[in-house]
């Protein structure tokens, strides 16, 4: 086997594997490598992504959502079902059978673009070289033109609350319980302790979710935050807000999480703990001394904005640089900088890069939120229209929710897109192409959008910004 390559990529991950993949079929030499080891030593490449994040939290969410619905739904169609039993390893078995089929899934595409797959430890040496470690210990030198860092990232952990695998856990470990906790506490209200936490309520799970900040969700709309933070609560989630965590102890089985409010200093105890306060860059031995590759004060690795770092021929994407760290922001930057490198026209939109939570309702959104629009003192308009005007989320008895449209004023570009409600998470994608374009309101507006189905909301609501909405009143 050849020990020189076009390009060297250092991780497997959603950021990772297109990266190689797309310069395999621009026709260059291509080895990946990647360390993932699962919890039985078995390993897989992936990344977080398709072995404990995106991919088995969603076969999650819709095992617990169709219980949900069973329990709470059916009756409404005029389905009866008695007494409707939760088989947690059968949900457990099906996960990891998705999870396997995706990541043996990337080995076949490997194969099929001609990538060299390297299961271990790679390492940044100076001069363009890449040390591999395989996970028997055996050492080897690659040689390459270009090199991609995409080493991803990891759960941050809380001094005050640290993991113990068992009753204090990460989000990974969260995903994997056997049993439904009776009571289940999570740290963080983001987009990962909200999935997690609406998971296992619908399971049946007390569920309390301690986040220390005072506002729900604020990086997301105010009026979607405020009606997504209503909904989260009617699923009966317990979301205490300004809540910050002090210090949590295991005895006798349980945890006592101590926190402070504006009441004082409270105490909650649960028999599970899931740590969810956000993610940090993993580069743990990535770089050798003397590779010219600099980490910033927080950690990542520094780059421009066509995510070359400092030391020519070394480049990096995903999560371990600046920016969201969302899977399909990673998989962009790896493709256009695969493009890039064999002089190919590349840029990623970083302006138009979506973000969706897999509740129920979803939320999704893209572009400027209505609050920052106005503190950039354009002018504007905005336009809603609700899921319970709309006849398919009716026939679905998914009406919560709504589209909001925010548009600037003097030529009616789409600044934003809002949404709360059924499938947001699929319907945010054409608000994204439209953006791209730089499309108008008006745009939207003439768009012809098929009857009956849930994306006539964004129509209406496109229509509504210019007060012409047909299905509601114009406000």
């Amino acid at each position: 086997m050849s020990d020189q390559f076009d390009v060297v990529v250092i991780g497997g991950g959603p950021a990772g594997y297109p990266a190689a993949i797309r310069a395999a079929q621009n026709k260059l030499s291509v080895a990946c490598i990647d360390e993932w080891q699962n919890r039985d030593g078995s390993h897989a490449f992936g990344g977080t992504c398709l072995n404990a994040g995106c991919i088995p939290s969603k076969a999650l969410l819709e095992s617990s959502e169709l219980v949900h619905r069973a329990q709470h739904e059916f009756k409404a169609h005029g389905i009866s079902v008695g007494t409707v039993e939760v088989d947690i390893a059968g949900m457990q078995k099906r996960k990891a059978a998705i999870v396997r089929q995706s990541t043996q899934g990337i080995l076949a595409l490997f194969k099929s673009a001609g990538v060299t797959p390297l299961q271990g430890h790679g390492r940044l040496l100076p001069g363009l070289k890449v040390e591999f470690t395989a996970h028997d210990g055996a050492k080897r030198t690659l040689q390459a033109k270009h090199v991609i860092l995409a080493s991803g990232s990891q759960p941050m952990e809380l001094k005050s609350a640290p993991f113990d695998g068992r009753h204090v856990v990460d989000s990974w470990g969260a995903l994997d319980f056997d049993a439904v906790p009776k009571r289940l506490g999570v740290i963080g209200a983001g987009v990962i302790g909200l999935e997690l936490g609406s998971v296992w309520r619908r399971l049946g799970a007390e569920v309390v979710v301690l986040e220390a900040l005072p506002d729900f969700l604020p990086m997301a709309d105010g009026q979607v935050s405020k009606e997504a933070l209503r909904h989260f609560r009617k699923l009966g989630l317990d979301i205490r807000l300004g809540a910050k965590v002090t210090g949590a102890s295991v005895a006798g089985g349980e945890v006592t999480v101590a926190y402070t409010d504006a009441k004082g200093e409270q105490p909650v105890v649960v028999d599970r703990l899931v740590v969810a306060i956000g993610r940090r860059p993993y580069t743990r031995d990535l770089l050798a001394e003397g590779t010219g590759v600099a980490l910033d004060e927080r950690g990542f690795v520094q780059v421009d904005e066509h995510c070359r770092t400092g030391a020519k021929g070394v480049w990096a994407v995903g999560d371990c640089v600046r920016g969201p760290m969302l899977a399909h922001k990673g998989k962009e930057e790896g493709v256009a900088v695969a493009d890039a490198i064999a002089g190919l026209y590349a840029e990623v939109n970083y302006k138009v890069i979506p973000s969706v939570i897999y509740s129920a309702p979803e939320i999704a959104w893209v572009g400027l939120t209505e609050e920052q629009v106005k503190a950039s003192g354009r002018a504007y308009k905005v336009g809603s229209f609700p899921f319970a005007a709309s006849g398919r989320a009716r026939a679905m008895e998914a009406t919560a929710g709504f589209c909001k449209v925010v548009a600037a004023v003097d030529n009616d570009e789409i600044l934003g897109v809002h949404i709360i409600g059924p499938m947001a998470g699929e319907m945010i994608a054409e608000a994204v192409l439209a953006m791209e374009y730089s499309a108008s309101s008006e745009d939207l507006q003439r768009t012809i959008h098929a009857h009956p189905t849930l994306s006539e909301a964004l129509h209406e609501a496109a229509l509504a910004a210019d007060k012409r909405a047909i299905d509601c009143l114009n406000k």
